[in-house]
């Protein structure tokens, strides 16, 4: 909590601080920020320019000075690149907190062995496109609608697009909550007891909450068995990949993730309790690296963050607690 505040306040001082803030920008970083605002096409009000340029000096420094340290990932601008973290949390990540320990686990994990190395990318179309959820605690219905769309498709050889709107604005009973945030888990106990989901294009995301429109009729996708990974079983996550289908989880995302861009990210900061994560994604597969191991991971930031949307974290280690909570659903086709 105090450390919440701590973000709080120091976004507070530097707002309050924008007026100075080019006195401590040089003017290579003036450029390149004008060159990011061109990129992502920004404009800011006169009284806003200063702050978000200071933001965006502040975060250039900090990923040169990690770059030129060995760290395993490597970190770079990308559409976050003007915020402080206090405010990606309050727009991107959850603000209510998730209780993954309270899903009760049905997994019987064998024995294996099982493969080096899986990417369900490359086992033809099954993996669906990196999405944008937008300025939406939302992240729960990307990789929900993900790791549906992949295991219709491996079961039935249709690539689905499926409707994460309908998600944020109907899955309140399975207590999810909408652009606040929500576990997989429970949005897949939502589409098998709601009988199905409907197709993005008949129910396009709009990235805030709105009023439920489900249409049963309209549905195209349904789960018929939820499974959910015994907590803190990474090896069981690395034999439902292996086996079966790409699969969600969660894990507490902290401010190095931010300006990830290549390489496998590992943190020293982020906890490894259920209590804790605060953004859930998919993985897509695992392999391993110069001795490291990895999970390959489709997030759902759009395709300009990360490695065209994908980032690699660290296997074998519950790293930021991403065996806190995993799951996939079994469809029904």
């Amino acid at each position: 909590m105090w450390a919440a505040l701590a973000l709080l306040c120091a976004g507070a001082w530097l707002l309050s601080a924008g007026a100075t803030a080019e006195l401590t920008v040089n003017a290579i970083e003036k450029f390149h920020f004008k060159s990011w605002m061109k990129q992502h096409q920004k404009t800011y009000s006169s009284e806003e320019y200063n702050h978000r340029l200071q933001m965006f000096a502040n975060n250039w420094r900090r990923i040169h000075a990690h770059n030129q340290r060995n760290h395993t990932f490597k970190m770079a601008l990308n559409q976050f690149s003007d915020m402080s973290f206090a405010e990606i949390k309050h727009k991107y990540l959850w603000s209510e907190p998730q209780n993954c320990s309270a899903t009760k686990s049905n997994y019987l994990r064998g024995t294996g062995p099982y493969p080096s190395s899986m990417d369900w990318r490359k086992k033809g179309n099954v993996v669906s496109a990196v999405k944008n959820q937008g300025a939406c605690g939302s992240c729960w219905t990307f990789s929900t609608t993900g790791a549906l769309e992949s295991a219709v498709a491996i079961a039935s050889g249709k690539m689905l697009s499926l409707a994460e709107q309908q998600l944020v604005d109907c899955a309140q009973d399975f207590n999810n909550h909408g652009c606040k945030g929500g576990l997989p888990s429970q949005a897949f106990e939502y589409i098998l007891y709601n009988k199905g989901i409907m197709a993005e294009d008949s129910y396009p995301y709009i990235g805030e909450d709105g009023q439920c429109r489900f249409n049963p009729k309209e549905a195209v996708a349904f789960v018929k068995n939820v499974v959910n990974i015994t907590l803190n079983d990474e090896a069981a996550m690395v034999e439902a990949v292996a086996l079966y289908n790409p699969i969600s989880f969660a894990f507490e995302v902290t401010e190095d993730f931010m300006m990830y861009k290549s390489g496998v990210y590992s943190s020293k900061s982020c906890h490894k309790t259920p209590d804790t994560v605060n953004h859930a994604v998919l993985a897509v597969g695992y392999g391993e690296q110069n001795g490291l191991l990895y999970w390959i991971v489709k997030n759902s930031w759009g395709t300009q963050w990360g490695n065209d949307g994908y980032f690699l974290i660290e296997r074998g280690k519950n790293m930021c607690g991403l065996a806190a909570c995993a799951s996939y659903p079994i469809p029904q086709v």
